[in-house]
């Protein structure tokens, strides 16, 4: 669920998507620029076209007179933390996954059915014929398509921003702030999907059949909801935002949200969740835009416009 670009670290998913624990966005190999021990470069005569006579060092130049950090200097793994905390002073943690946010046209149909933490939700999820009825369906899943996605599987495991990347044609060195917003959204979800998990505290599917033996590690942490499907899904969605009013948009959207269906499925067929968490992230992903879009945030709305800008 995460994020961080070595792949999207952090998801789980995207871990700066844990569970989508890996979704780093940035290129964070790192560079290394080795120096002489004895002979560092500030000690060297300045030989530029403006060098002083009698020559200095270049060590010996005026500072100069950088007042703040550049906002395009903030990486995008580390500028979705200052989003992130925008965020959490929305009222996220009172969020009904039950419903559609009020006052929202939705830019496609809200799931027909999402859990609740509620007792009488819980204990409808949780009856024996229902969690048999998933775990039958994960386990069909498992014998039809796990050996055809099963690269998909493994790929996406710790990271997924690279797939809406690739989509789109793009690379974090030539649309920065397009990463960026993939990255807030793989953050915010994370965070999200995180608190309910712990509300939740649902048992994998391979708790109660371990005959499914996921090909992968099973996470460290409750199944429900699904963090993939939450960031994967909040992706989709905070690219509207970028290319709303876009001619591209409708086309490029529609494939990213059936991308984050595919991904999230992904997670199914993997025997790591069951159907109702992926149907509980879409819910969390719609909450958590909406959020997203509510006063206060303005690192992820100054991430939106120079995304924009980069598609124009």
């Amino acid at each position: 669920m995460g994020a961080s670009f070595d792949g999207n670290d952090g998801n789980d998913g995207n871990a700066a998507n844990v569970g989508g624990s890996g979704n780093s966005t940035s290129a964070s190999v790192g560079w290394f620029f080795a120096d002489r021990i004895n002979l560092p470069l500030v000690t060297e005569p300045d030989t530029g076209p403006n060098a002083p006579s009698p020559a200095v060092t270049i060590g010996a130049l005026p500072i100069i007179d950088a007042p703040r950090f550049p906002a395009r200097n903030w990486s995008a793994d580390w500028y979705s933390w200052l989003a992130l905390n925008d965020f959490a002073g929305t009222s996220w943690s009172t969020i009904d996954p039950t419903s559609a946010p009020s006052g929202v046209t939705m830019a496609w149909p809200w799931p027909t059915w999402v859990p609740h933490p509620a007792p009488p939700n819980w204990s409808v999820l949780n009856t024996t014929a229902n969690v048999q009825d998933e775990i039958d369906d994960l386990v069909t899943a498992a014998s039809n398509e796990r050996a055809d996605a099963l690269a998909e599987i493994l790929s996406q495991r710790d990271e997924f921003i690279s797939y809406f990347l690739n989509m789109m044609t793009a690379k974090p060195g030539s649309y920065p702030a397009t990463t960026k917003v993939l990255g807030i959204a793989s953050l915010v979800g994370t965070f999200v999907a995180m608190y309910f998990k712990n509300e939740y505290n649902r048992p994998r599917p391979s708790q109660l059949c371990p005959a499914l033996l996921p090909p992968i590690e099973i996470p460290g942490h409750a199944s429900f909801p699904s963090g993939h499907s939450t960031q994967a899904h909040l992706m989709a969605l905070c690219m509207n935002d970028v290319f709303n009013g876009l001619p591209q948009q409708n086309t490029i959207v529609d494939d990213l949200w059936t991308l984050a269906d595919c991904i999230a499925r992904n997670r199914e067929i993997a025997g790591l969740h069951y159907k109702s968490d992926t149907d509980a992230g879409v819910a969390l992903a719609y909450w958590t835009h909406y959020l997203l879009n509510s006063g206060g945030q303005s690192h992820y709305q100054q991430a939106v416009s120079a995304a924009s800008g980069e598609w124009q």
